[in-house]
């Protein structure tokens, strides 16, 4: 039995395949290697994963509907974690096909291969975007997420209406995880940490919106694969309404830090101080976000609880050596 990880080559994708190799898994990795970003960086993760025995590489889009049935009939396996989609708010004010493209009709074929590979568990990600113009502080998995503010935040709600809808007519277990801006080491150029890093070091103004004064639930890599594969070993019990075996669960710090702080602690970590653009809020964004782990602590057993200050300059170490900066 294999494990399929979409989204291989990307950040979190990466890091969860590199510990489940670590653990002695079958990893087969799917990635569209997609220009949305610096793809030499997507192949240079795939080259730390192709050290590992147990890993196979597949390169397809999770649109390609034909690639995916095949792919499905011919590996057999037992969990999919499918962390492969179009992201950023930004970009989907820019290009919103590529969010139907990839997050809707990416995410059915990959239902749709799992319902007939018999897959035991598709865990996906969904995202802390879905939470929209909620102002209910701390996000929690019980409250309503109808006001989506960006076809990003839109695409991951929707899929999360489709994966229970497979759970309730297929018996396909199936739990969604919504991510609370993720960050850490072999990070996305798009993410504010990665573009602060680089300008600052490129003695570059940084862009600072909503003048900085917005409030974000970091969360370090290392904690998001570990809440991802405590998830994945849990198969959801039946919903109370529908019978499904779906859940949907938080993961975040469960520690708001304002966006200024975040670029304190990273001019301390850099020795630099950066020269600052004090912008508006940008269309799509919101101010705050605040995961509430109450239900991953009680079903899992795990909180994430990684300071910022130790994440950033984990990721700062990255950075200097993969750049030699």
């Amino acid at each position: 039995m294999a494990i399929l990880v979409t989204g291989a080559a990307g950040f979190i994708g990466f890091h969860v395949s590199k510990r489940l190799l670590e653990e002695g898994d079958r990893v087969v990795g799917l990635d569209n290697l997609n220009e949305y970003y610096d793809v030499s960086l997507k192949q240079a993760r795939l080259r730390e994963l192709e050290k590992y025995e147990n890993f196979t590489f597949v390169h397809l889009d999770l649109g390609d509907r034909e690639g995916m049935a095949k792919l499905f009939a011919e590996q057999d396996l037992e969990i999919v974690i499918n962390l492969a989609a179009q992201a950023g708010v930004r970009y989907s004010l820019e290009n919103p096909h590529a969010y139907v493209d990839s997050n809707l009709v990416g995410f059915m074929n990959l239902l749709e291969g799992c319902r007939y590979g018999q897959v035991k568990h598709l865990v996906f990600a969904s995202s802390s975007s879905v939470y929209g113009a909620n102002q209910k502080i701390p996000f929690s998995v019980e409250d309503s997420v109808d006001n989506p503010l960006s076809i990003y935040a839109a695409t991951k709600k929707a899929n999360e209406l489709m994966a229970h809808t497979y759970s309730h007519l297929y018996d396909l277990p199936t739990t969604g995880l919504r991510f609370f801006t993720v960050y850490g080491p072999w990070g996305r150029p798009d993410m504010a940490l990665f573009l602060f890093t680089k300008a600052i070091l490129e003695e570059r103004a940084i862009d600072v919106f909503n003048y900085g004064k917005m409030q974000r639930d970091f969360t370090y890599i290392d904690d998001i694969v570990e809440g991802v594969i405590r998830v994945s070993q849990k198969i959801p019990d039946p919903d109370k309404l529908s019978g499904a075996k779906y859940k949907v669960y938080n993961i975040g710090n469960n520690k708001p830090v304002e966006l200024m702080y975040m670029i304190q602690t990273l001019e301390q970590c850099l020795g630099k101080t950066a020269a600052k653009n004090m912008m508006p809020m940008q269309p799509g964004d919101v101010s705050k976000t605040y995961a509430n782990v109450d239900e991953l602590i009680h079903d899992v057993g795990f909180k994430p609880d990684t300071p910022i200050e130790t994440g950033i300059q984990k990721f700062v170490d990255w950075y200097r050596e993969y750049y030699h900066k």
